[in-house]
């Protein structure tokens, strides 16, 4: 999994090999969740709350740097980290 970022148990990873809306993926345990990046809604999965809270707090912040994950996704290219949410 290509991850970009991990914060208090939460994995945020661009796959290369995704389509369609621009999106990123949120792991927490067994929870698996979709959100995406222009309006950060969720398009399948689900988190608990407050751990759904945290991811979309994250995401606000870094919304411009997971668009330009997503862009060099698309082509192939070395993923960024992101800082994670402290």
């Amino acid at each position: 999994m290509p991850e970009i970022s991990r914060f208090f148990g939460i994995v945020i990873a661009i796959y290369w090999k995704e389509h369609g809306v621009p999106h990123f993926h949120a792991k927490y345990g067994e929870h698996r969740a979709s959100f995406a990046i222009a309006d950060l809604r969720l398009l399948e999965g689900d988190l608990p709350p407050r751990v759904r809270a945290l991811v979309l707090e994250w995401a606000f912040i870094h919304r411009d740097e997971l668009q330009a994950d997503w862009d060099l996704a698309l082509a192939k290219q070395p993923l960024r980290s992101i800082p994670p949410l402290e």
